[in-house]
């Protein structure tokens, strides 16, 4: 199935792209695990709003007799001071990771469905690029696939040049997948980079992903999306 606009009218307007992500990461997920090793397992890992404590510190109980609210305080122990408060981003995230099993869960690889939240203010895009970066110095395998045609920043973009500022970029288009595989060449730490466009009514690619220095797997995005759009009926 060609891919759609889930982020303008017509769809857009009464349809949440928000729960086609959520679908679409966990066929990708289901997907992988038909495919990976007995001693590897993805999981897809969805969290639309950040998994942070509100600086609040009483709790709501409705059960009071009287049908009052009662504030309960909570027991926690006191905590330090504060040397700096600074202003930051916790973006949404969109993942699935692939964990090797064989010495307890390790993160090997990991999918990452850029959001809208992913390309939106400077430091948001910061913070992303910064996020996939540590993965990649990690020797993590990563495929970054970005289908938001609501913002016109570019993630894939943004990456290469916060590792790689000196790197001249080829001529890339709006939207894209690519796939990061650490490597060892002549006996030297490298990266291979594959990049694919995207675009509204063209199937999807499908791209490697790297199993952190254990072999790759493939992944067929397209097969993932139209088991996603006919399971959400669009």
């Amino acid at each position: 199935m060609p891919l759609l606009d889930h982020f303008h009218p017509p769809l857009a307007g009464r349809r949440h792209w928000e729960a086609f992500h959520a679908h679409w990461a966990t066929f990708i997920a289901s997907s992988l695990n038909s495919d990976l090793p007995s001693d590897y397992f993805a999981e897809a890992q969805v969290h639309a709003s950040p998994r942070i404590e509100v600086d609040v510190g009483t709790w709501r109980d409705r059960g009071t007799d009287d049908g009052g609210v009662a504030t309960l305080t909570r027991t926690q122990p006191k905590i330090i001071s504060a040397d700096l408060t600074l202003p930051t981003v916790f973006p949404p995230e969109y993942s699935i990771n692939v964990y090797n099993t064989s010495g307890g869960p390790t993160l090997v690889a990991a999918i990452e469905l850029v959001s809208p939240g992913n390309k939106d203010r400077d430091d948001v895009r910061r913070a992303f690029s910064a996020k996939c970066a540590a993965m990649i110095s990690r020797a993590i395998g990563l495929i970054i696939v970005d289908i938001v045609t609501s913002r016109h920043s570019e993630p894939f973009r943004d990456l290469m040049t916060m590792m790689f500022p000196q790197q001249p970029l080829p001529d890339l288009a709006p939207l894209t997948a690519a796939s990061f595989r650490p490597t060892r060449v002549d006996e030297a730490d490298t990266l291979e980079v594959r990049h694919r466009p995207l675009g509204v009514g063209q199937p999807l690619p499908t791209l490697p992903l790297a199993l952190g220095g254990l072999g790759w797997i493939n992944v067929d995005f397209e097969a993932a999306y139209e088991e996603a759009r006919e399971h959400s009926r669009l």
